[in-house]
C-alpha cells in the first residue's frame, strides 16, 4: 500500500494500531541513550510523558504545526524502527494524521525519510526505517526527528502517548566474531 513519492521518501498509510507492544528479539530500545525535546508543550505534559511507560500520560504540543519530536544521540547509532502509541477513541483531533520522519547528523542537514498517513490510528503504530533495499534494514544517524505535519479533523496540537526507537541488537551471537544486523549474514555466519 506505500508508493514511493519523486523525492526519494516513503510515503504510506496505517490504519488502525495494536493494542499491544511486540517487539521481535533481535531489536533493542535506544531511546534511553538518547537526549529528547519537542518544539513545544502544554505545563505538565511534556517530553518526559513520551518516555515514562505509562500510556495515560502524553505529550501534547503547543503552537504551530508542525510538532517535533528530536531525538539526538551523542554517536551514530543504527534504527531500525520508531512505534508510537497514539489513541484516537481518547483523542480525537489531537490525534496525528500525517507524520513524516527525517535523519540527519544535526538539526542542519536533517532529511526526510519517510512520511506516513495515519488513519484514526488507536495503538501501538510501527514505522519501519528500512529502505525499497532489502540490504537497507536500518538508518545509521545521529539525529532523528518526528515530525506531525497534521492532526485529525484539523486538529491543531497534538497528542502522543509513547514513542520508542530500536535499533539491532549488537550480536546476538556470544562468541561470533562479526557483528552483522542483516539477516541474510546472521543465517550464514555460522559453520555446522
Amino acid at each position: 500500500m506505500a508508493t514511493e513519492s519523486s523525492e526519494g521518501e516513503e510515503e504510506g498509510k496505517i490504519t488502525g494500531g495494536n493494542k499491544l507492544l511486540v517487539i521481535e528479539d533481535d531489536l533493542r530500545e535506544m531511546g534511553k541513550k538518547a537526549a529528547w525535546s519537542v518544539s513545544s508543550c502544554k505545563p505538565g505534559n511534556g517530553v518526559s510523558s513520551l518516555r515514562d511507560d505509562n500510556l495515560d500520560t502524553y505529550w501534547q504540543s503547543d503552537g504551530a504545526q508542525p510538532h517535533l519530536v528530536n531525538i539526538q544521540f551523542q554517536k551514530k547509532v543504527k534504527l531500525q524502527l520508531v512505534v508510537l502509541y497514539v489513541d484516537f477513541k481518547l483523542d480525537e483531533s489531537y490525534t496525528p494524521s500525517k507524520i513524516s520522519i527525517r535523519a540527519g547528523d544535526g538539526f542542519h542537514n536533517l532529511k526526510e525519510i519517510k512520511t506516513m498517513e495515519l488513519v484514526k490510528p488507536t495503538g501501538w503504530v510501527y514505522l519501519s526505517l528500512s529502505g525499497n533495499d532489502p540490504r537497507e534494514t536500518f538508518v545509521n544517524t545521529f539525529m532523528l526527528q518526528i515530525a506531525v505535519l497534521s492532526n485529525h479533523l484539523n486538529g491543531r496540537d497534538t497528542h502522543v502517548r509513547q514513542i520508542k526507537v530500536y535499533g539491532p541488537q549488537l550480536n546476538p551471537f556470544p562468541h561470533q566474531p562479526f557483528q552483522f544486523t542483516s539477516r541474510e549474514f546472521i543465517t550464514y555466519s555460522s559453520v555446522r
